[in-house]
């Protein structure tokens, strides 16, 4: 059987992050941290505790991020993040497979490379490959 990757992290995007933010702290729980422009004002939705390290304590729970809704209706769906272990092997396992990549890996400082795609049924996802913890 073949290596089965993770769901990591979730995306949505905002019109208003700040009142997006407060949404879900309000109604969740949830722990927001936005970042600046050098991150893309993105901001970091904590849904389970984490430890020191920043992972999850909480098995089969993940966390997630806002980001600011862009022009391209596509890029506003909710996504999912796969964790992968080679980020240029999955890459060409997705186009093989009829999916379509959305740009080349990018770092993302202290957790590692990501990009987006369209699986065949037209749903935005994101693959990303972390830093060896």
């Amino acid at each position: 059987m073949a290596k089965m990757n993770p769901v990591v992290h979730f995306e949505m995007a905002a019109e208003d992050s700040k009142r997006m933010s407060e949404f879900y702290t309000n109604v969740f729980g949830w722990r927001t941290v936005q970042y600046g422009p050098e991150m893309g004002n993105y901001i970091v939705a904590q849904t389970t505790e984490t430890g020191e390290n920043g992972m999850i304590k909480t098995p089969g729970t993940i966390n997630g991020g806002f980001y600011q809704k862009l022009e391209d209706p596509t890029m506003n769906q909710p996504s999912i993040v796969i964790s992968v272990d080679d980020i240029k092997e999955s890459m060409e396992k997705i186009k093989n497979a009829g999916g379509k990549l959305l740009g080349e890996p990018m770092p993302i400082p202290g957790v590692g490379e990501f990009v987006s795609f369209i699986d065949t049924e037209g749903n935005r996802c994101s693959i990303l490959q972390p830093i060896s913890m």
